[in-house]
Order: C-alpha cells, then sequence, then structure tokens
C-alpha cells in the first residue's frame, strides 16, 4: 500500500481556478506545503492554455482576467496583440506560482478520490494523498467531446477536434466540413475558410448579438447557469446562454460567404457526409468543434451525480457540492469562465477553510 500524505486541502488542477482558490487559501493565512498543496497534471505551468493552437492570440482570444494579486500586465506585455496565447498565459502562471510561493506539485495526475471518514483518500500516477477538503479545478480539456453519429466509424478522411487544430494550412486544397456553434467553431472556421472550402454545420441555429457583452449581461448569464446547478441541473453551454458576439471578424466572414450555416448532417459516409434528404456533402475533414465534458471522472466513486445528471450546487457563489460539502467545484457552472473562477475561488476558499475550522 503506497504511503497517504496527509494534508488539510487539497486542490487538485493549477490552471486559472486552482491558482486563484490557492491564492486565495494563502491569503487566508494558510500556508502552501503544511495547510494546502496544489497538484497538477501538465509538466509545466499554463493550464490548458499551455495546449491552445498557435493562432490564438491575445487579439483574438477572450479576455484574460487577471488572478488575484498580480495583473497580466505586470507579466505580460499586452500591447503586443500578436503574443500567442499559448505562450502568454503559461508565463504569467508561471510567474504567479513563483511570486506567490504556490510550489505546484507537477505533473501529477489524481486518478480517483475516495470518502475515508472524515478524510478524502486520492490516488494519483504518485503518492496517496489524506485530506480533509477538496477545491477540484480540473477543467474540461481533457475531455474533448464528439457526438456519436452514424457512420463516423467508416470515414476515410481525418477527424479532429478543436483540441487537436494547429494551423489552417494542414487543410489547404482539402474541404473541411466544421462542426460547431460556439465561438472556437467561428475561429477555426474563419482560419480556415481563408485557405480552402469549408461547410459549416451546427445542430441550432446560431444566434449572434450585436454590441458589447456587457456587465449586466454577463451577470444575467452566470444567474441562469447558477440556477440550473442550484436545482441539480446540468449546466448549459456558455454560448447558448451568451450568444455569438457579431465582431468586425464575424461581419467580414459573412461578406465573403464564409458563414453560410448547414443544419446537422444525418449521417457519415466513406466520403463525406449526408443529409435526411439525401443531399451530400464530400469532405477530407471533418473538425469537431463541439465543445467538452468536465474532467471529474477521478470523482466517480463519491456518488455526486444527481437522477437529473447534474450536481447539485450550493454556497455563495455555487462551488460546494451538496452531497459532499468538504468538496468545492471551482471552474465548474458559473464559475466557468477566468473572472467567475477567481470569485468562486475566493468564495470556496473560505467557506472550505472555515468548515474545516482552519480559520
Amino acid at each position: 500500500m503506497r504511503l497517504a500524505l496527509k494534508i488539510p486541502i487539497l486542490v487538485i488542477g493549477a490552471g486559472q481556478a486552482g491558482l486563484s482558490s490557492a491564492w486565495h487559501l494563502r491569503d487566508l493565512g494558510l500556508l502552501p506545503g503544511r495547510d494546502f498543496v496544489v497538484l497538477d497534471r501538465s509538466a509545466s505551468p499554463g493550464g490548458a492554455w499551455q495546449y491552445r493552437w498557435p493562432s490564438l492570440t491575445l487579439s483574438t482570444v477572450n479576455r484574460i482576467h487577471d488572478l488575484p494579486g498580480l495583473a497580466f500586465s505586470d507579466v505580460v506585455d499586452t500591447t503586443e496583440g500578436a503574443v500567442r496565447a499559448a505562450d502568454a498565459v503559461p508565463r504569467y502562471f508561471a510567474a504567479y506560482e513563483a511570486h506567490f510561493g504556490l510550489a505546484v506539485r507537477r505533473p501529477v495526475v489524481a486518478t480517483s478520490v475516495a470518502p475515508r471518514g472524515e478524510h478524502f483518500r486520492i490516488e494519483t500516477d504518485g503518492f496517496a494523498w489524506s485530506a480533509r477538503g477538496i477545491i477540484n479545478a480540473t477543467g474540461t480539456w481533457e475531455r474533448p467531446y464528439i457526438p456519436e453519429y452514424p457512420g463516423r466509424d467508416r470515414f476515410r478522411g481525418r477527424q479532429l477536434h478543436t483540441r487537436d487544430y494547429r494551423t489552417a494550412e494542414a487543410f489547404r486544397g482539402q474541404h473541411v466540413v466544421v462542426v460547431g456553434g460556439g465561438i472556437s467553431a467561428i475561429q477555426l472556421l474563419d482560419e480556415i475558410s481563408r485557405v480552402t472550402t469549408t461547410t459549416w454545420v451546427t445542430r441550432r441555429p446560431p444566434e449572434f448579438r450585436e454590441g458589447q457583452f456587457g456587465e449586466v449581461e454577463g451577470r444575467a448569464a452566470v444567474a441562469r447557469v447558477d440556477a440550473r446547478v442550484r436545482a441539480g441541473l446540468a449546466p448549459e453551454s456558455v454560448v447558448s446562454v451568451t450568444g455569438l458576439p457579431l465582431t468586425p471578424a464575424v461581419l467580414a466572414m459573412r461578406a465573403r460567404g464564409a458563414l453560410e450555416r448547414h443544419p446537422m448532417f444525418d449521417e457519415i459516409t466513406a466520403t463525406g457526409v449526408r443529409w435526411a434528404d439525401g443531399r451530400e456533402q464530400r469532405a477530407d475533414v471533418i473538425l469537431w468543434c463541439t465543445g467538452f465534458r468536465w474532467s471529474l471522472e477521478h470523482l466517480d466513486r463519491l456518488d455526486l451525480r444527481e437522477p437529473s445528471g447534474g450536481i447539485l450546487m450550493g454556497g455563495r457563489l455555487a462551488s460546494r457540492v451538496e452531497r459532499v460539502p468538504r468538496l468545492h467545484l471551482v471552474g465548474y457552472g458559473p464559475s466557468a469562465s477566468t473572472v467567475g473562477a477567481n470569485r468562486a475561488g475566493a468564495a470556496a476558499a473560505r467557506e472550505l477553510a472555515a468548515l474545516l475550522g482552519l480559520i
């Protein structure tokens, strides 16, 4: 039996949500390494950002909110819009970890969490851990989602997920079917349609919104997702709540005919896709921009799911799992954004530390 290292609080994940939670634990007077430990599966800082496609720059990415205590602009020159997000954000996260002495342990993969009386036993690919409380901040990057469609296994072309995308040049001279109605789908469709022919398909007609997505709209969107998780329902996708911004780039796509949307096909053939009316589209590549699922499989032994399939959440910012109050999910549901993760990290740190009698 492997040695179980004991710690009051274990933070699993060192992306925006995990680092924010760690900072707030530290701000409450808890000491890294003694009162809490942060584990991260990646070999280097940066969370999922370090794996994003090269053309995603600071000028095209959704806003990156500062982590508490250290501004992004103090580490990265934000006036240089062409800076790759996959370089800039990891640089920021690395500086942040060092500045606050968070001593993240990596690479460590949490494989299973099980209750042990008043503690959890956390199995990893290294040591086992025993913790009284857990802040889980594992995000979604490790669980790309591709829906099952008839014929998917007989397609002779290439099938990729957003997670696999690197550069549009790889598709030059090929016909690419882009599947999905989210912001990433639009960004990749824009790039690919500049170098080759494309077909864009979505399950539902996309909803574009004009004007800025301001604080009022943001609060309304968060409130909608918050209400769902407090009822034990699965969170909605971000785009279903916020809609797609009608940016100059999107308007330019529309003007050059790249934004023609088709309904979802009914089956995949050996050489392309087919709709119910018999219409077919030859394709060399199907790019699934169909999102991700929450990376929570290591928590399966805790039996968190409600009959609805969601997780019943509570606490000030809906980060506390009601079935297991010593477990907080930060970056899940209403905190699945950089600013949301910061706020939920603060609430989770205080609520968990108080429950455990650490403050």
